[in-house]
């Protein structure tokens, strides 16, 4: 499986394809470096993002993000989050289906985070929690980077 790793303002970040998308997105440095047309384009766009945010859109090249469908409808609608907006679990279960909690767990288990933007979605009262090796740091981050007000608490 092809991975290529950038440095980002989180740190190292590698991405994985497998059949010509990207199938993870995870905080380190990947062992193994094999520069693809794909992982090179999301790379560039990743960096690209980083600059500005608003200026990029949504992710435009192709993932396919293993698990069940539940969780691949809940990432789905974490797509059509604008930049800089937020939208808590409870609001996404009910455009979606589901409970808070059951949204919860399929956000936790997105493995494309930043590129399915799983950082939108904050608690009630909170941010939720957050995937990446900084935690809830790093959400607040990417949230402040993107412009989008949100909870202050827990």
């Amino acid at each position: 499986m092809p991975q290529l790793s950038l440095h980002s303002p989180l740190g190292p970040l590698t991405l994985s394809e497998e059949d010509g998308a990207i199938i993870s997105l995870d905080w380190g440095w990947g062992r193994d470096q094999t520069e693809t047309p794909l992982l090179s384009q999301a790379c560039s766009w990743l960096d690209t993002w980083f600059d500005d945010p608003a200026a990029q859109g949504a992710f435009p090249l192709a993932m396919a993000p293993f698990g069940t469908a539940y969780q691949k409808k809940i990432w789905a609608a974490l797509c059509t989050i604008p930049v800089g907006q937020t939208l808590t679990y409870g609001a996404l279960a009910a455009q979606v289906g589901g409970s808070a909690q059951s949204v919860g767990q399929a956000v936790g288990r997105n493995p494309i985070p930043i590129l399915i933007p799983c950082h939108r979605i904050v608690a009630q009262q909170g941010l939720g929690g957050y995937s990446g090796d900084g935690g809830v740091e790093d959400k607040a981050w990417l949230l402040r980077l993107e412009g989008a007000e949100f909870p202050s608490k827990g």
